[in-house]
C-alpha cells in the first residue's frame, strides 16, 4: 500500500527507493508500481540508509536517557527535533547527502 501512494503522490516522477533486505522489502507478493524502482542496500549495512542517520541525531539529541508520562511528550519531542533538523540544511545534508544518492545534473 506504502509503494502504491508513493506512486500515486508522485506520478510524474520516476522514484529511486533505496531500501534494506528485510522480508518484505523482497517478497515475490510485493507489488511495484511501474514508476518506482528499488535499489537493495547490502545486508547488515544500515551506515548506508540516510534516515538511520537522522533516526541516530534524534535518539542523541532528543531521546537519550529521558522518560516520558505520554505519547503525547513523545510526539512533541520527535516534531520539536524534526524541525530543528529541516531548519539546518547544512547537518542535514551532511549526515544524508551520500554520493550514490546524488542526482546527476
Amino acid at each position: 500500500m506504502f509503494l502504491e501512494q508513493v506512486s500515486v503522490e508522485f506520478s510524474e516522477y520516476f522514484i529511486i527507493m533505496q531500501v534494506d533486505q528485510a522480508g518484505w522489502h523482497t517478497s515475490k507478493d510485493l507489488g511495484i508500481p511501474k514508476n518506482i524502482r528499488l535499489i537493495y542496500q547490502p545486508a547488515y549495512s544500515p551506515e548506508l540508509n540516510p534516515v538511520e542517520h537522522i533516526w541516530e541525531e534524534l535518539r542523541e539529541n532528543y531521546f537519550y536517557n529521558r522518560s516520558y508520562k505520554s505519547l503525547d511528550n513523545v510526539m512533541q519531542d520527535l516534531c520539536d527535533g524534526l524541525i530543528e533538523l529541516e531548519s539546518d540544511s547544512e547537518h542535514l545534508r551532511s549526515m544524508t547527502y551520500f554520493p550514490h544518492l546524488r542526482i546527476v545534473a
